[in-house]
C-alpha cells in the first residue's frame, strides 16, 4: 500500500481513497463510518487507521450513503443467450459490486406481455431501481409509472415518448463506417439483414447502412432487405431468402445488424457451399466474444457492452443518491474491427 498523501495528492481524500488504501470495499468503509453492519473488529481498526492517516472527514456525500442505501435493483433484458446482453449484465453487476446490492434478472424473451409483467412486478415489489433493455421497443403503462419516480435507466435501447436517462453507443456511426468499409472493397450488390422493427438500435443501424450506400450513388431503398430478430436462426433464414435463385443475381456482401445474425448467415453459407469471403462477404455488429474466432473471423462493429452496463448501474446509483457523481460517460463510441469475412472485388 502507498502513503496516503502520495496517493491523493493535494485533493481532499474521499471514501474511495480510504477504500483503495485500506484494500477494502467502499461498502466496508461506509459501514465503519456509519457504525452499521457486521464488520470484524480487526477490519474496523484497520479502516479507522487509514481514515486517520488520510485525514478523511465524512461529509454530506458519505452520510448520504447511509440515508440513501439501496438493497436491490432489477435488470429487464430480452435474453442472456445473446452474448452482448450477457456482457451488459456482467457490467451492471460490476457496477454495483461495492454496494451490497442484489441484482434481479428479468428475462422477457422480447415479448410485450412479459415486459409489462416485469415492469408491474418491479413497481409493486418496490425495488429500488430498474435498468431496462427493451426487446420490443414498446413502453408499458407500468414502465411509465416507474419512470415518473426516477427509478429507471435505459441501456442500449431507447423507448419513444419517455424522458429517461440512457446509456448507449453510437450505432449510426458504427453502421455507417462498416458499410463504407464494404463499399471501399468494391462491393455494390449489397444486401441488408436488419434488426427487429421498432427497436432504436435497428433503426439507427439501418439508417447508417443506407447513408453509406447513398454516399456512393446507390439507391438505398433498392438494396435487398430482410428484417431479422437479432437471433442466429433469423440470420440463417434471411440468408436462405437473399441467396436463393440465380447466382448472378445474388448480393456479393450482406450487412448484418448484429453478430448472431451474421453467424446464422455464415452457417447457411457453409451448408450451401458458398465461400466466405470468396463468393460472399459478411459483416456483423457488437463484436461478441467469439466473433474473432469464427472461420473466417468476423468483420464487425465493436461496442463496449461491459462498460455500458457498468455506466448504467453507476448512473442509476447516482440518481438514487448512492453515488455522489455520475459515470464519466453515458455515450460510448463504436469502432470497426476489420478481420477476414470481407473480401475485395477491386
Amino acid at each position: 500500500m502507498s502513503d496516503g498523501t502520495e496517493a491523493i495528492g493535494n485533493k481532499r481524500p474521499t471514501i474511495r481513497d480510504v477504500a483503495r488504501e485500506a484494500g477494502v470495499s467502499i461498502g466496508t468503509v461506509s459501514a465503519v463510518i456509519n457504525q452499521r453492519g457486521l464488520v470484524a473488529e480487526d477490519t474496523k481498526r484497520h479502516v479507522l487507521r487509514f481514515i486517520a492517516e488520510l485525514g478523511f472527514e465524512p461529509n454530506n456525500a458519505a452520510r448520504n450513503l447511509k440515508r440513501s442505501r439501496i438493497s436491490s435493483i432489477g435488470f429487464v433484458v430480452p435474453d442472456l443467450g445473446n452474448p452482448f446482453f450477457a456482457s451488459i449484465a456482467e457490467g451492471i453487476q460490476r457496477g454495483i459490486a461495492d454496494n451490497d446490492i442484489l441484482l434481479m434478472l428479468c428475462i422477457t424473451w422480447s415479448k410485450t406481455e412479459r415486459e409489462e409483467y416485469f415492469a408491474s412486478i418491479l413497481r409493486t415489489q418496490r425495488l429500488d431501481g430498474v435498468i431496462y433493455l427493451s426487446g420490443t421497443g414498446l413502453p408499458s403503462s407500468s414502465l411509465l409509472e416507474l419512470a415518473k419516480v426516477g427509478s429507471v435507466v435505459f441501456v442500449d435501447e431507447v423507448l419513444p415518448g419517455l424522458d429517461v436517462p440512457f446509456v448507449g453507443s453510437n450505432n449510426l456511426a458504427g453502421a455507417r463506417s462498416i458499410a463504407r468499409h464494404v463499399l471501399d472493397y468494391g462491393h455494390r450488390k449489397v444486401a441488408i439483414i436488419g434488426g427487429p422493427p421498432r427497436l432504436w438500435t435497428s433503426e439507427q443501424r439501418l439508417a447508417g447502412f443506407r447513408e453509406s450506400l447513398a454516399s456512393v450513388g446507390l439507391d438505398p431503398d433498392a438494396a435487398p432487405y430482410v428484417a431479422g430478430d437479432y437471433t442466429e436462426r433469423s440470420g440463417y433464414l434471411a440468408a436462405a431468402h437473399l441467396l436463393a435463385g440465380d447466382v448472378a443475381a445474388r448480393p456479393t456482401a450482406i450487412l448484418c445488424a448484429n453478430d448472431l445474425m451474421a453467424i446464422g448467415v455464415m452457417r447457411f453459407c457453409r451448408e450451401s457451399g458458398i465461400s466466405i469471403p470468396g463468393q460472399l462477404s459478411i459483416t456483423g455488429f457488437d463484436d461478441i466474444a467469439n466473433a474473432e474466432f469464427l472461420m473466417p473471423s468476423l468483420t464487425t462493429v465493436a461496442q463496449p457492452a461491459q462498460e455500458m452496463g457498468r455506466a448504467a448501474a453507476e448512473l442509476l446509483l447516482h440518481r438514487k443518491g448512492v453515488r455522489p457523481t455520475p459515470p464519466v460517460t453515458t455515450q460510448f463510441p463504436t469502432s470497426v474491427r476489420i478481420r477476414n469475412s470481407v473480401g475485395s472485388l477491386r
